[in-house]
C-alpha cells in the first residue's frame, strides 16, 4: 500500500484540528485555528510503517457538513475517532459507530480520548481505560484506542501511528477479540509457514530451523537466550507444549497468539508478507502466477533446479522408503497446497503414470506427472511451486526459474532433433483398436481384456530412453469422442509432436478408418507420424480396404507399420520409436518424391562440379592469353 488515508471525525470541540496542528507543528498551537483544517500530506519517513505516505483529513461534524463528512469516509482507508469528554464518549457508541455502518464502510476505527490533560479537571471528566472496553466489543471494527492531549503534545504522533499501523498491519484479519483466538484464515497461513519452516517434516521447528526463519523474516540472528524465551513463553501459555525437540504447530500458532494479544499484530504480518500473503490472507497473486510467456510452437519444460525441487520433495515425503507415494503421503506432501491441481484430477491421476505393485506413485511417475503438467499448463506447475515452497537459486529471480522455454518446432521438416525433452503423442484409430490397451501398457498396466470405450480423453506419460542413452517424456493421448473435434482445432494441433496411427490387425474394418480419418482431414499430414498394427498375437486379417497397410504406408514412401502386442515385452520398442520420431519429426513424414536430404546433396555435389568446371576454364583462358 503507497498511500494510507485518515479521515479524522469526532463532536465538535474534541480537538480533532488541534490534534492534527500539534501534529503538524510538532507543539501545541496557542493561537485559535481555523475549524477544519485543509488536507495534509505527510511523505514517507523512516518511522512509519512500511514507508507510506500519509494524507489526514480533518471533518466537521455540524448536520450542513454532512454530505462532505460522508464523501471523505468513503475515501478513506481509516477513520481516527475522538471524543473528548463523557457525553462525546456516549455518543461514540450511541451515535458515531452505528453513523459508520450505516454508510457501509469496512475500514478499521481508532478510538482517541483526546484532551487527558484535563483528567480531573472541571466538569469534563475523562472515562478510563476500561469504559473502553465495551465499546470495541460491540464494535469490533475498532482496531484499538490511545489516550492524547494535543496541548501537552502527549501521544499525539502514537495516535496517527497506529492509524497507519491498523492499515499496514489490521488486526482484524488475525485475531478474534471476543473469541480470544487466531482466525482461521490466519491459522490456515501460518500453517503452510510452518510446512515450509520444517524442513525435515519431522512436525517440529528444530533451533537450527528456528534460526533460518527468523533469518528469513526478520533479517537478523536468533540468539540462545531469545529462543529459550520463545519457548518458555509458548510453555507458560500451553502447559502441555513439550519444547525439547523444537516448536510444533501447536506451538508455533500459540507463539503468534502471543503477538496478537500483545498488540504485536505487525510482528505476524512481517512473517506472512514475507511468505506472500496478503491483506486478505491469500497468497499474492503475482508470485502464484508470475509473467511467463510461452511463444507460439514452443512449450514450457522444467528446468534442472525444477526438476531437482521435485525430486526432493518426493524423497521427503517418501516416509517408508517403499520408492512410492502413498496416498497418505501424497496428502500430506499437498497439505499446503489447495489439494491436487484440477488438471491432475481430469488426467484421472494417479492412473495417468507410473506407480509400482502397490499402486503408490513411484519417482519416475512422480517426475514424469509434473513433467506433463508443465508441457500442457505451465502456469499450474508455477502455481503449487508456490504452493510448496520452491525458491530459485538466485534471490533475484522468481518461481519460473524452475521451468524453461523451449525452441520453436514450427519448421517440423526439418533435418535434425529438436531440443524438447517432453513430447506428445496423439493416438488415432478405430474404436476397439487396442488404444486403451496400449496406454496401460506404455505405463506397465497388466493387460485387461475386457474392452471400455474411452468417452472424455486419456493421457498417460512415462520416461522413454532413446538411441544414445538420452531420456525424454512421452505423452500418450487418446482422444475418445472428442477426436473429430479435436482434429480440427488447430491449436491442440499445433500442441502436439506426433500421430500414432493405431489399428487392429485382427478386425478387417479397423484400418480403413485411418484411410478415411486422413481423408476428412488433409492437414494432418502436416505432423509427423508412425503407423502400427496393434493386437499382433492374434491371427492377422486382410483389410477391408483399397490397399493394404503396408501398400498404403509404401504409397506414402513411409516405413511399414510396426506389428505389436501389448502382451509382448517388445512392446517397448514402440514406445522407444514414438519419442524417437517425435524428436526427429523430419523422419516421420509422408514422402511424395526422394527424401529432401538426398537431393540437397545431389544438389551440393552438382553445384561443386559446376564450380570446378568454371575454375578451370578461367585458368585455361589465362594461360591461353599469355601465350
Amino acid at each position: 500500500m503507497a498511500t494510507v488515508r485518515i479521515c479524522v471525525c469526532g463532536d465538535e470541540s474534541t480537538g480533532k484540528s488541534s490534534l492534527i496542528a500539534s501534529l503538524v507543528k510538532d507543539q501545541f498551537m496557542t493561537n485559535k485555528i481555523q475549524p477544519v483544517l485543509p488536507q495534509i500530506t505527510i511523505p514517507p519517513s523512516i518511522g512509519t510503517p512500511e514507508s507510506v505516505t500519509t494524507i489526514i483529513v480533518d471533518t466537521s461534524a455540524r448536520p450542513q457538513d454532512r454530505t462532505t463528512l460522508r464523501k471523505e469516509i468513503r475515501k478513506c482507508n481509516i477513520i481516527l475517532l475522538v471524543y473528548a469528554d463523557h457525553y462525546s464518549y456516549e455518543r461514540v457508541a450511541l451515535f458515531w459507530m452505528p453513523y459508520f455502518r450505516s454508510l457501509g464502510v469496512n475500514v478499521p476505527v481508532v478510538l482517541c480520548a483526546n484532551k487527558s490533560d484535563l483528567v480531573g479537571q472541571g466538569p469534563t471528566p475523562q472515562v478510563v481505560e476500561e469504559e473502553m472496553m465495551p465499546v470495541m466489543a460491540e464494535f469490533r471494527e475498532i482496531d484499538s484506542c490511545i489516550r492524547t492531549s494535543a496541548r501537552e503534545h502527549r501521544n499525539v504522533n502514537e495516535v496517527f501511528f497506529l492509524c497507519q499501523k491498523a492499515v499496514t498491519h489490521p488486526i482484524a484479519p488475525l485475531y478474534d477479540y471476543k473469541e480470544g483466538v487466531l482466525k482461521p484464515a490466519c491459522v490456515a497461513a501460518l500453517k503452510r509457514i510452518f510446512y515450509l519452516c520444517d524442513k525435515d517434516q519431522d512436525g517440529y521447528l528444530n533451533d537450527e530451523e528456528m534460526r533460518a526463519f527468523q533469518s528469513k523474516c526478520f533479517d537478523k540472528p536468533l540468539t540462545d537466550d531469545d529462543l529459550a524465551n520463545i519457548k518458555t513463553s509458548i510453555s507458560k501459555t500451553s502447559p502441555p507444549s513439550n519444547t525439547e525437540p523444537g516448536i510444533d504447530q501447536a506451538g508455533f500458532l500459540q507463539l503468534n497468539k502471543i503477538y496478537a494479544e500483545k498488540g504485536r499484530h505487525e510482528t505476524i504480518w512481517i512473517i506472512l508478507r514475507k511468505y506472500h500473503y496478503t491483506n486478505s490472507l491469500s497468497l499474492d497473486e503475482k508470485f502464484l502466477h508470475p509473467k511467463l510467456d510461452v511463444p507460439d510452437f514452443s512449450s514450457a519444460e522444467l528446468s534442472p533446479a525444477g526438476y531437482r525441487f521435485f525430486v526432493d520433495l518426493f524423497l521427503l515425503f517418501d516416509k517408508d522408503n517403499d520408492g512410492g507415494l502413498s496416498d497418505d503421503e501424497l496428502r500430506a506432501l499437498f497439505a499446503p497446497t489447495t489439494g491436487l491441481p484440477l488438471f491432475w484430477v481430469e488426467s484421472l491421476f494417479p492412473s495417468s503414470t507410473v506407480r509400482n505393485d502397490a499402486g503408490h506413485v513411484t519417482l519416475q511417475g512422480w517426475l514424469a506427472q509434473w513433467s506433463m503438467t508443465t508441457f500442457l499448463e505451465p502456469k499450474t506447475t508455477i502455481e503449487y511451486l508456490a504452493y510448496l515452497g520452491f525458491e530459485p537459486p538466485n534471490p533475484k529471480e522468481s518461481l519460473t526459474a524452475a521451468l524453461k522455454i523451449t525452441k520453436s518446432r514450427k519448421r517440423r521438416r526439418r533435418p535434425g532433433r529438436v531440443e524438447r525433452n517432453v513430447v506428445m503423442c496423439y493416438v488415432l484409430g478405430a474404436p476397439g483398436s487396442g488404444k486403451s490397451s496400449l496406454l496401460n501398457a506404455f505405463l506397465n498396466r497388466p493387460y485387461e481384456p475386457l474392452h471400455y470405450p474411452t468417452i472424455k480423453p486419456r493421457r498417460a506419460v512415462n520416461s522413454v530412453e532413446l538411441p544414445g542413452g538420452r531420456q525424454v517424456y512421452l505423452i500418450l493421448e487418446e482422444l475418445g469422442e472428442l477426436e473429430p473435434a479435436i482434429l480440427e482445432n488447430k491449436t491442440r494441433l499445433d500442441a502436439c509432436d506426433l500421430l500414432c496411427y493405431a489399428y487392429d490387425s485382427s478386425d478387417p474394418d479397423s484400418f480403413s478408418h485411418i484411410v478415411e480419418m486422413r481423408a476428412k482431414h488433409p492437414h494432418l499430414d502436416e505432423l509427423p507420424s508412425i503407423y502400427t498394427g496393434l493386437k499382433a498375437d492374434k491371427d492377422k486379417t486382410t483389410q477391408r480396404s483399397e490397399l493394404q497397410p503396408d501398400e498404403y504406408t509404401a504409397s506414402l514412401n513411409m516405413s511399414h507399420p510396426l506389428h505389436v502386442s501389448v502382451t509382448w515385452n517388445s512392446i517397448s520398442e514402440l514406445f522407444v520409436a514414438l519419442a524417437d520420431a517425435a524428436t526427429n519429426p523430419s523422419s516421420a513424414f509422408p514422402k511424395t518424391e526422394e527424401d529432401a536430404t538426398d537431393r540437397t546433396s545431389l544438389y551440393m555435389a552438382l553445384g561443386a562440379t559446376a564450380c570446378a568446371g568454371v575454375a578451370a576454364l578461367m585458368i585455361w583462358r589465362r594461360s591461353t592469353n599469355s601465350a
